[in-house]
């Protein structure tokens, strides 16, 4: 069985992954014992005013089926990828995925297929 570290440096080969996150990102959440993977939309990112160090709630929307929503008290290097850390016992990591095209790519365009004007004028 591998450990939860070493599938999370195989996703960062296999994935465009961010180094932020954002209110709207899709990020990628892997939970370990049993091995998980499921994506989630972040839907809020608030300051939790009821602790001294910078402690963010984070608010998602699970994508499972059904989509079930959630809201996670995270250290912003919890919820940037940046470091797996445990919740209820288990390990989890979190990083937003980056659907954006890569620099100095030019995304090619799909071919154009002439079209015959629907109509015609007849006198």
């Amino acid at each position: 069985m591998r450990d939860l570290e070493s599938v999370v440096r195989e996703l960062g080969q296999t994935f465009r992954l961010k180094g932020t996150t954002a209110v709207g990102d899709v990020v990628l959440i892997v939970v370990d014992n049993p091995l998980t993977m499921l994506y989630g939309l972040v839907t809020a990112i608030e300051r939790d005013v009821s602790r001294l160090d910078e402690w963010w709630h984070l608010a998602l929307q699970l994508l499972s089926f059904p989509p079930q929503p959630a809201v996670w008290t995270l250290r912003t290097p919890q919820f940037t990828g940046q470091e797996v850390f445990t919740m209820g016992g288990e390990k989890r990591f979190v990083k937003a995925l980056d659907f954006s095209g890569q620099e100095g790519e030019t995304r090619k365009a799909m071919p154009t297929v002439a079209k015959k004007p629907g109509l015609r004028r007849v006198k």
